[in-house]
């Protein structure tokens, strides 16, 4: 099993950093108010899902009663009216709860057919939408929703969170190594803990180097992410980097350039990074490095 996998926290106490929102869903979770309707926001790999599964683990919903669908794979209307259907029945043991992964890819049509459950929540029913884009959601979406925000670890959080694993897992690096792990991870704690897997997966005399070889790839990924967010849009930059990465694992830089490119959109409207995202939202599992080269093409030349 993965670090990431194996390290998941299991409670809110649990979970390092993102003090604030933490601390109200633990006071509403104590106080028995949690809302019907929650929207967790934030980058890639900040636990935004593993939230919402501590949460239907606090309000008993388990089995049948607990459907966490990723939306991307459904995105349609038919969906979303069988889930309401599913919502007014009466749950088998305490409450029925719902996470909805990568919401914002519900179509309009879609998002407007599951509000009408959000504003007539059942009293045993909960709905957990999580996203890193909430800009794309409707409006009266986002106003039914009590709205959380993810935030990325600082280094001090993301230091503290690793010597954690490493006391767990009976471990011990050198500081260079964990210091270049941290700034790889760039506060995303997924990350942070695929680096430290594939760190510790070598001897000790290797550990610095293959630390220092995923930081290269990170800064490569974020030289392409300046490239292909540059207006200008050429292709001569953009290739060059992608001629240093050509040995890399596509998929990891993918992930790479869409965490850059959400983070960028939530911070202001941004058309360019909107167009990324839609480039880049495939998997390269089958495609391999001709299709993360296609995928940047399509975005110089869109």
């Amino acid at each position: 099993m993965s670090l990431y996998k194996k390290h998941r926290p299991e409670s809110l106490k649990d979970i390092v950093g993102n003090t604030e929102t933490v601390s109200s869903l633990s006071t509403m979770l104590d106080k028995n108010e949690l809302p019907h309707a929650i929207l967790i926001s934030g980058p890639t790999g900040c636990g935004k899902t593993t939230v919402a599964r501590i949460l239907a683990k606090e309000l008993g919903a388990e089995g049948l009663d607990l459907q966490e669908l990723d939306t991307a794979d459904f995105r349609g209307i038919d969906k979303v009216r069988r889930i309401r259907e599913v919502a007014v029945l009466s749950p088998m043991k305490v409450v029925r709860l719902f996470i909805l992964d990568e919401c914002h890819k519900l179509t309009n049509e879609a998002q407007n057919a599951l509000l009408k459950i959000l504003e007539d929540t059942p009293r045993r029913a909960y709905f957990i939408l999580c996203t890193t884009e909430p800009d794309k959601l409707l409006k009266t979406i986002l106003g039914r929703c009590v709205q959380y925000e993810m935030q990325l670890l600082e280094d001090k959080q993301m230091r503290m969170m690793l010597k954690r694993v490493l006391r767990d897992e009976d471990e011990h690096i050198e500081d260079d190594v964990l210091e270049v792990i941290i700034e790889t991870s760039q506060g995303h704690p997924r990350n942070a803990l695929q680096t430290l897997e594939k760190t510790l997966s070598v001897p000790d005399n290797e550990r610095l180097e293959t630390a220092k070889t995923t930081q290269y790839v990170e800064t490569q990924s974020i030289e392409l992410c300046r490239a292909l967010m540059d207006p200008r849009r050429m292709w001569n930059p953009v290739r060059e980097i992608l001629k240093g990465l050509k040995n890399q694992e596509p998929e990891g830089i993918r992930r790479h350039v869409m965490g850059y490119a959400q983070s960028v959109l939530l911070n202001k409207d941004n058309e360019q990074a909107g167009l990324v995202l839609e480039m880049f939202q495939e998997p390269f599992y089958n495609t391999g490095f001709p299709g993360l080269v296609f995928a940047c093409y399509s975005v110089i030349k869109a």
